[in-house]
């Protein structure tokens, strides 16, 4: 074989290695993000939207603290920046599922993760974190495109979708604290610390902040086998394994090419809202989910070849 063989079976191992440990694994934690729709829609009948949420919150995050096998040693200001991210943990239950409640589950994860790259971008550039390229700008642009097309599908061809004025706030804010935590635990496992200890850290706190959410409304939906599977697999599913893929993968990729490949939860969400539930889509649907998947593909293609 010759060295330039050689060199370029380096070269495309190494591209490969990347990719695996980056997209792939925040990709991953898309998929498993895709199934709290179902799995929400599968609770007891009158279990309070913020309470699902916050329940498995609760129990994931006290699973990501106690798991993450090393202590979090950080400066004064490290520890503020985690402070910051629990609390960025804790407001996204208590916004994004209140905002499903009033605007519907299309509107509101159109917004809140449509909105969540376009804030990261922002908020990177700010913090001088670099501009964003013009690759993540066009993928970015597309997998939003396609995602609200994909997930608005059935409401442009079938009426328009219940509007409500705060409901779209509290989605924003959704998307807001998503990218927030998502930066933060980016910059701190960037400065070198375990991403299992940061995700640990970070949602242990945030666990501790909703608890009161869980306690002081209905609780009775926790006391029937099925709410508490609908606990257990958002806790240990969407939570502990999802988040403890997405900080690896955070240790490989940027906040902003990260928040702009979970736009591939909406996808899952409706494939199985298709295989599971037994919805139906229409052709303009299909159109926008395979617009997003053009998107990710080409942002996954671009961050192999970095």
């Amino acid at each position: 074989m010759a060295l330039s063989d050689i060199k370029s079976v380096v070269v495309v191992g190494h591209s490969g290695v990347r990719a695996f440990s980056g997209p792939v694994p925040i990709l991953s934690a898309a998929v498993l993000w895709g199934t709290t729709g179902t799995t929400s829609s599968l609770a007891p009948a009158g279990a309070p939207a913020a309470a699902i949420g916050s329940a498995g919150l609760v129990l994931g995050g006290l699973l990501l603290f106690l798991s993450n096998g090393q202590r979090l040693r950080c400066t004064r200001g490290e520890w503020w920046l985690v402070i910051v991210g629990a609390l960025a943990v804790a407001g996204y239950p208590v916004t994004f599922y209140p905002a499903v409640a009033r605007t519907g589950v299309a509107v509101a994860t159109v917004i809140a993760l449509g909105s969540a790259p376009v804030f990261a971008g922002l908020l990177a550039w700010v913090a001088g974190q670099g501009k964003p390229t013009r690759r993540w700008v066009g993928a970015t642009a597309a997998a939003v495109l396609g995602c609200a097309v994909l997930v608005l599908g059935p409401e442009m061809t079938g009426g328009t979708a219940p509007v409500d004025l705060f409901g779209i706030v509290l989605a924003a804010f959704g998307g807001l604290t998503y990218s927030v935590y998502s930066l933060i635990g980016g910059r701190l496992i960037a400065y070198g610390h375990s991403s299992n200890a940061v995700m640990g850290a970070m949602f242990g706190i945030a666990g501790l902040l909703v608890l009161p959410v869980v306690l002081c409304t209905n609780t009775s939906w926790l006391h029937t086998g099925r709410g508490v599977a609908v606990a257990l697999h958002l806790a240990v599913f969407t939570t502990f394994v999802a988040y403890r893929l997405f900080g690896y993968g955070l240790r490989h990729t940027t906040a902003q090419v990260a928040t702009t490949l979970t736009l591939a939860e909406p996808a899952v969400a409706a494939v199985l809202g298709v295989v599971v539930v037994g919805e139906r889509l229409p052709i303009v649907s299909w159109c926008g989910l395979a617009v997003l998947a053009f998107g990710l593909a080409f942002l996954t293609l671009g961050a192999r070849d970095r």
